[in-house]
């Protein structure tokens, strides 16, 4: 029995001689310990976990070198390769994962909508229920900050620039013509329905590299890659129709939609200033098809309009009403594809075709104007790890423009140009930490119609300050070839160019956000011209400059009062600009200093509707005034327009939409136009000019039909 135990105790002493003890203690990058964090040998079973002072200690069989992994949940897996024996009493450092959810984000100048943005500004809802945007994606972002209210125009003005200077682009890929066509004083319409569009990114300034040719801003709609359900949707308004229907396989889907209006009968009961000899008309028709492989989706949209009326309108220049004549088709179509390869390589590429043929009379004048365009682009991404990933990429434009002119004093003026221009561009997202993240990129354009070639850096920094809060600063060189308007006439142009400057706070909590953003641009190299207007033998240069400084204030709340949500914008614009036909320096008259708007949604229960109001306000605008001596030295007295909407749920399926903007029928004034000859007295007289409609109602029957009898159409309008 001596025997035994005494042999017992020499087998024990060979087995804890022949083990080996490994031991070491895991923090953080502030040397805090990590309770709970995993530590073993890859490879074996032999491991163990941190204590509340982070300390770890387990023994192993194993012997030579061995790999030692450490992981703990929202930090980075850390693998230690040593020799056994080296494995005591080691300290390692364990970096934050930049995955979590409450990571810095890079968010300077952009508001992002859609269902899977870390911070969302606007939701896809958002764009068909606020009051004022009457069912146009335009609308609704023109009660964010950084848009200026240009009623009459439609378009959107952002941050002191034109409606040309903001580019639109689908899927990553440009829109040419993203407008409907119009005349003076009857607002444009975005071309594409919002019911397909799963999210956007709307920036207002310091845009990423890959986004080139805009001065002022970039909007970027994304394509539902997959819809829930197969369903019919039938709409009756009292404008006119629309049906739209989605179809589901095993690997894809295809939806689409045609819609149709005529403003005849409207017009009948709700008159406005205008002499319509035929009024709007219109149809509409847009698709999407998608495929799914096993690594990527390809995307298939297409979207058709025409649009034509002919109206007389009043001018204090002629005694007789002046004629105006419209017809237009407008083809897009537009392939895209997103999808991985290798190890932890993306790629997005697609390309675009837009033809737009716009036949139109002024008077006497008759304009015949085509324009086709092309866009490719491909953009490869790598992520090299969590804290570093790296874009690059190429793309290529090219338009064909060709117009004509006949009067009777004219047989035919033929005029037009064809561009080509390429563009490279490369960006890193590197983040060095869970509060602090940079990206900064480079971008490359060459116009071989001007032969000019032109570089723009770009940088954004974000740190975290707190849980809710972050601050965020960007810079970028922007360029922009000069539009349509004037190079049919002339191309000895270079690149217009802006410089951005912008400073943002933004605090995100329980469905509460608040963001103020300080920005400044400088412009230069804008286009200038002589005479009233573009035309082929006006004096063309570059030498116009301008600069545009502000505040944009927004603020939603969601969570505060049960049932309601709401959001309010406050812009602050001091800009002057000398270009175009300026004499001088001045605030061009589609700027307004003070923008305010407060959108209000109210969900009630009993009554099974929801109810909201939009309140826009901005001040006067410019204008100037022949009988005194001032260039836009005048303003017009402020804007204001309180529109309202009713949507009530007949069925989870069906319900009754009503709207009404400018609901108090304010008579607001966007300019006044004067004569162009004194009268006896010697001074120019003036008309107030006005919207066509000053106010315009709304009712309209949507139907939605599907297998799914509980979803709820108000989630879905």
């Amino acid at each position: 029995m001596k025997k035994l135990a005494l042999l017992s105790c020499l087998l024990f002493q060979v087995f804890l001689f022949g083990q080996n003890t490994v031991s070491g203690i895991v923090t953080d990058q502030s040397n805090e310990p990590i309770f709970g964090a995993n530590v073993y040998l890859k490879g074996t079973y032999d491991g163990g976990s941190t204590n509340e002072k982070g300390a770890f200690t387990f023994t192993t069989d194993e012997k030579g070198t061995q790999t030692l992994v450490i992981s703990f949940l929202s930090f980075e897996t850390k693998e230690v390769t040593l020799t056994v024996s080296e494995m005591k009493n080691i300290t390692i450092k364990l970096r934050e994962s930049m995955d979590a959810l409450n990571t810095v984000i890079l968010s300077a100048g952009s508001f992002e909508a859609g269902d899977n943005a870390k911070v969302t500004a606007l939701k896809p809802l958002d764009i068909v229920t606020t009051a004022s945007a009457l069912g146009d994606f335009v609308g609704a972002l023109q009660t964010l900050p950084g848009t200026s209210t240009v009623a009459e125009d439609g378009r959107l003005f952002v941050r002191g620039g034109r409606a040309e200077e903001t580019q639109i682009f689908i899927d990553g890929i440009r829109v040419f013509t993203p407008y409907s066509n119009t005349t003076n004083n009857i607002p444009a319409r975005g071309r594409y329905s919002p019911f397909l569009f799963k999210g956007i990114t709307f920036s207002t300034g310091g845009y990423s590299a890959e986004y080139g040719q805009a001065l002022s801003g970039v909007l970027e709609l994304n394509t539902i890659n997959e819809p829930d359900q197969e369903k019919t949707d039938i709409s009756v308004m009292t404008v006119g129709g629309a049906l739209g229907h989605t179809e589901k396989w095993e690997k894809g889907s295809v939806s689409f939609s045609t819609s149709y209006i005529n403003l005849a009968p409207y017009l009948e009961l709700f008159p406005d200033r205008n002499e319509w000899k035929k009024p709007f008309q219109g149809g509409q028709g847009e698709s999407v098809f998608r495929h799914h492989f096993e690594n990527g989706t390809l995307k298939f949209y297409t979207a058709f309009d025409v649009t034509s009326f002919e109206l007389d309108q009043e001018s204090i220049n002629f005694d007789e009403l002046v004629r105006f004549k419209l017809n237009n088709t407008n083809l897009y179509m537009n392939g895209s594809y997103k999808g991985t390869f290798g190890e932890k390589w993306s790629i997005s590429s697609g390309l675009s075709y837009t033809r737009d043929n716009s036949k139109v009379r002024i008077i006497d004048d008759k304009i015949n104007s085509l324009e086709n365009s092309f866009h490719v682009k491909t953009k490869l991404k790598k992520n090299f790890n969590n804290r570093i990933k790296l874009s690059f990429g190429a793309e290529y434009f090219t338009t064909n423009f060709d117009e004509s002119l006949q009067n009777p004093f004219v047989s035919q003026l033929d005029y037009g140009f064809n561009s080509d221009l390429f563009g490279a561009f490369a960006e890193a997202d590197i983040f060095f930490s869970k509060k602090f993240a940079a990206k900064v990129g480079v971008r490359l354009d060459h116009a071989d119609l001007m032969n000019e070639t032109t570089i723009s850096p770009r940088l954004s920094l974000a740190y975290k300050t707190s849980e809710k809060d972050q601050i965020s600063f960007a810079f970028g060189q922007f360029y922009q070839n000069p539009n349509n308007n004037y190079l049919k006439f002339h191309t000895g142009f270079k690149p217009e160019n802006a410089t951005h400057y912008i400073l943002n706070y933004q605090h995100v909590h329980e469905g509460r956000t608040f963001r103020a953003e300080a920005y400044h641009k400088e412009y230069n190299d804008l286009i200038t011209f002589s005479g009233d207007f573009p035309q082929p033998n006006a004096n063309f240069a570059n030498d116009g400059f301008g600069h545009a400084t502000g505040l944009d204030i927004f603020w939603r709340d969601n969570k505060s009062i049960k049932n309601i949500d709401y959001w309010v914008s406050y812009s602050y614009l001091d800009t002057s600009r000398k270009f175009e036909n300026f004499p001088t320096e001045a605030m061009p008259n589609f700027a307004t200093k003070h923008n305010f708007s407060l959108v209000t949604k109210h969900w009630i229960d009993k009554w099974k509707s929801q109810i909201g109001f939009s309140y826009n306000y901005s001040t006067g605008r410019a204008y100037t005034n022949p009988n005194t001596t001032g260039f836009l030295s005048e303003r017009t007295k402020d804007n204001h327009n309180l529109s309202v909407n009713w949507a009530y749920l007949l069925s989870p399926q069906k319900i009754l939409y009503f709207s009404v903007s400018n609901a108090l029928g304010v008579r607001n004034v966007f300019g006044y136009e004067y004569a162009n000859q004194a009268d006896v007295n010697g001074t120019f007289q003036r008309m107030t000019r006005r919207p066509a409609a000053d106010q315009f109602f709304f009712v309209g029957f949507f139907w939605t039909i599907s297998d799914d009898k509980t979803s709820n159409q108000l989630d879905t309008l």
